[in-house]
């Protein structure tokens, strides 16, 4: 197991080397420095507590990704991950609202970190809006997928699997959700939020378009993107940005330095890209046939707390512990099951490392 944690524990290393340097620089003490590094190692923690269930999402559509694009989305995405993502996002952010060139938000960034976070804060409505419809999208449908055969909570997702014939039915869910919202909150920051919330809508089913193109092919969920390699990585990286938002605003909590928040979030991310390697390889989600289900479940209780966001204040540590929760009775649902059905569980294992291949739910 510590095998795949290596690298993530040595760029780990060099993120808090840079730290300590950033910490004396700016503080002169070692109790500033100190300071830094506790944040940044918080931020790190908080962001693998909000990304495990990405990590499973992620897992579900690696392994039915060919090996080329498997590898580059291991590369390649994390680097975007990291530096896109934690880096390159706010600052873009930035520089819309404030209408500044990027430069210019690089000096802000780091000259006058107090209007960086007011700037970034000002745009959470469009982000919450952008990424709980997106998110509420992938979530719902996972459940509305007509493939999906197993049920962890049947009381729940049978009559939701009863449904999804109807047609567009997961995003007359989010439209209603998101008029719902927007009617209490101003009305200036309700046509932000209505607007991102479709530019959402409208992300995901394009992601989803460029899969039935390069295919020929409109199987529903993660499975259409999944089945092109360069649509399955658009996909993910869609997926990411939308699961760190909520991460790059809560980690304001704690510091507005664009540089502490990008090394400890950065941290974060190269753990679950390890986890999501870990769960692929060691085929996760086939032996816990209800992994990928509660991963899902966190996802629509991600975007359900994203888009409430814009009118109640919910803490990071909240969302946290709602996906670990989750996580973890779907995991145990899954090895009581496994207990109490000892041939089903060894049949569905693959004997083929490396592919974790399960049927398609």
């Amino acid at each position: 197991m510590l095998k795949y944690y290596k690298g993530s524990f040595l760029f780990t290393a060099i993120c808090l080397a840079i730290a300590a340097w950033l910490g004396f620089e700016s503080t002169g003490t070692l109790a500033g420095t100190l300071g830094i590094l506790w944040i940044v190692l918080v931020l790190g923690v908080l962001e693998v507590s909000l990304s495990f269930d990405n990590a499973v999402v992620n897992a579900t559509v690696l392994r039915d990704m060919d090996d080329k694009w498997r590898r580059r989305f291991l590369t390649w995405g994390i680097l975007i991950a990291v530096f896109g993502m934690r880096i390159v996002f706010p600052l873009a952010i930035v520089a819309i609202a404030a209408h500044m060139g990027p430069i210019e938000a690089v000096k802000l960034a780091a000259g006058d970190p107090v209007r960086y976070e007011q700037i970034i804060t000002s745009a959470h409505v469009g982000i919450s809006g952008f990424g709980g419809s997106f998110l509420a999208m992938v979530g719902l449908n996972f459940f509305l997928d007509d493939e999906k055969e197993d049920h962890w909570l049947p009381a729940i997702e049978r009559p939701l699997a009863a449904l999804r014939d109807i047609s567009g039915l997961a995003m007359g869910i989010v439209l209603l959700a998101l008029y719902g919202i927007g009617r209490f909150i101003p009305a200036q920051e309700a046509m932000t939020f209505l607007t991102a919330g479709i530019f959402g809508l409208l992300t995901y089913i394009a992601v989803h378009a460029v899969g039935v193109l390069l295919e020929g092919d409109g199987d529903a969920a993660t499975g259409a993107a999944a089945k092109s390699g360069f649509a399955a990585f658009l996909y993910l990286e869609v997926l990411d940005a939308s699961f760190s938002f909520d991460g790059v605003i809560g980690a304001f909590a704690l510091s507005n330095n664009l540089f502490i928040i990008a090394l400890g979030l950065g941290i974060g991310a190269m753990f679950v890209r390890s986890m999501t390697i870990m769960l692929v390889d060691h085929g996760t989600l086939t032996q816990y046939r209800y992994l990928e289900h509660g991963a899902f479940y966190a996802i629509l209780a991600l975007a359900a707390i994203m888009l409430l966001s814009v009118r109640f204040h919910i803490p990071e540590t909240i969302t946290g512990l709602i996906g670990a929760t989750v996580i973890g009775l779907s995991f145990w649902a899954s090895v009581r099951s496994n207990r109490k059905h000892p041939d089903q569980a060894l049949a569905s294992a693959d004997p083929v490392k490396g592919t974790g291949r399960s049927p398609r739910h």
